[in-house]
């Protein structure tokens, strides 16, 4: 008799984590893809995201948690993880603006972040006289 329960609590044991109903949580990701006028990438640019609010809404808790700067790689990427900010069951995430610059070039935009995504977007650097 011991020894059945003992084995049943054994099976209980192993078995329980391959059938938890957990969702395991996918990042959440932004990659800029930041262009020169002739359409190749430049790397070394400065990009930021950032919610751009006329007034912030009560209880939303600061938007400056959503601000980050990144510089593009060798292939004009620039990668921002807002895995932490996002919590599961939340509904939507956030529309950010984009801001990048390098020398003397300048690229704006805007990026709809999707939870649990990989979102991407493209800016075009153009000369300011």
């Amino acid at each position: 008799m011991i020894r059945k329960v003992f084995l049943f609590a054994l099976a209980a044991v192993i078995l329980v984590p391959f059938t938890s109903s957990c969702n395991k949580e996918k990042d959440t990701l932004a990659i800029i893809t930041v262009l020169d006028t002739a359409g190749h990438p430049v790397a070394g640019a400065y990009v930021k995201l950032f919610a751009n609010l006329a007034h912030q809404p009560q209880g939303a808790g600061s938007m400056d948690r959503l601000t980050r700067e990144e510089m593009t790689d060798s292939r004009g990427h620039a990668r921002f993880d807002y895995t932490q900010q996002y919590k599961q069951g939340q509904a939507g995430f956030a529309v950010l603006d984009i801001v990048s610059f390098k020398d003397s070039a300048v690229g704006e935009g805007i990026i709809k972040i999707l939870e649990e995504e990989v979102n991407e977007e493209t800016v075009k650097l153009t000369p300011v006289n």
